[in-house]
């Protein structure tokens, strides 16, 4: 039985405790939190569970052996690094940190003491984003010329973190999964309307080997909730639209280049592809449970999980990448000329 503390009982705090608290092989031993409003919430319907106030109160009693990091971004690698030195098992919700050289520093520190270290990218556990893998990888799309995603909703407005940190580690962390590949440039542009130096709508753009993009645009100032990823291959397209019953369809549409010229008119023309459409079955469950079961089994057999450090790390790369560029006045940046430097 895996003991689980949960530190952080805001806004994603209490989903998680719910989901640890019905896996099987876990249990949730210990919240911690610096309000006392929240802890008794949590205690009030989960019997047998020790509040804390102070995280290292809770690190220096013998009561749980992983950890589940649900704070502000800022605190990410402080607190995980803390728990990994107590030789905990360590679950960080998205972003893994603030920096790259942060994510690399506890890909070290939970080598080191021989520790899981798990990143909450929670998309990347759903059954939808699996199934539009898979479908990728069988070639029914053809080669891939970009994907495209909007997450939009008005609200929840945060303070200490933007909207590029807040909204778009989900479709970063999905297009890498998708494409098996990083970026080689980053460029971003935003505004920060209702708090300076906090930009509430940001637009990312990625480039890929083989002439791959990636665009993303964020925003908690949009009047509709959107949440729509949008794959288009050379043979057909797919969208994922998270609000649908029908998660993702499948369209046979697409544009034929003219073949090399032969000095008729006709072979200049494009040729418009208009097809059918069809949505695959998809066997959904609890993302969120399923990310969470897949922490404790990962710990139990000694696993390399799917969101692990590097994984974290990779997604932290373009969202820094993607904040350099924001505050540049959307110069891109180069990634691969980044990482030589990194590695030399």
């Amino acid at each position: 039985m895996i003991r689980v503390g949960i530190v952080g009982l805001g806004y994603w705090g209490p989903n998680l405790v719910r989901c640890f608290s019905d896996i099987e092989g876990a249990k949730v031993t210990a919240v911690c939190d610096q309000s006392r409003d929240n802890l008794c919430r949590i205690t009030d319907h989960f019997r047998g569970v020790t509040p804390f106030e102070s995280f290292q109160e809770m690190l220096d009693r013998d009561v749980i052996d992983a950890v589940v990091i649900a704070t502000p971004t800022a605190t990410h690698f402080q607190l995980a690094s803390d728990a990994l030195k107590h030789g905990l098992h360590v679950f960080v919700e998205k972003p893994l940190a603030k920096t790259s050289e942060e994510c690399r520093k506890l890909i070290d520190l939970a080598e080191q003491h021989h520790r899981t270290l798990f990143v909450g990218h929670v998309f990347l556990h759903s059954a939808p984003v699996m199934k539009l893998r898979e479908i990728i990888a069988s070639g029914e799309l053809g080669n891939i010329n970009y994907i495209s995603s909007r997450r939009l909703n008005l609200g929840p407005v945060r303070t200490d973190v933007s909207a590029l940190y807040d909204l778009a580690p989900h479709d970063i962390s999905m297009m890498l999964y998708l494409l098996d590949q990083q970026p080689e440039t980053v460029t971003c542009s935003g505004f920060d309307r209702l708090n300076p130096g906090i930009h509430d709508v940001c637009n990312v753009s990625m480039k890929f080997a083989g002439n791959r993009m990636g665009m993303i645009h964020v925003s908690w100032l949009d009047p509709r909730k959107e949440r729509v990823l949008t794959v288009v291959g050379d043979k057909k397209m797919a969208i994922y639209d998270d609000l649908e019953q029908e998660k993702i369809k499948i369209f046979d549409k697409g544009i034929d280049a003219p073949p090399p010229a032969s000095g008729d008119f006709a072979d200049f023309q494009m040729s418009y592809r208009y097809g059918g459409s069809y949505s695959p079955f998809v066997q959904e469950r609890e993302p969120l449970k399923a990310e969470c079961a897949d922490f404790i089994r990962c710990i139990v057999d000694d696993d390399v999980p799917l969101t692990d450090g590097v994984n974290g790390w990779q997604v932290v790369e373009v969202l820094e990448a993607a904040h350099h560029s924001l505050h540049q006045g959307g110069q891109p940046v180069d990634l691969v000329a980044a990482r030589s430097i990194a590695t030399s």
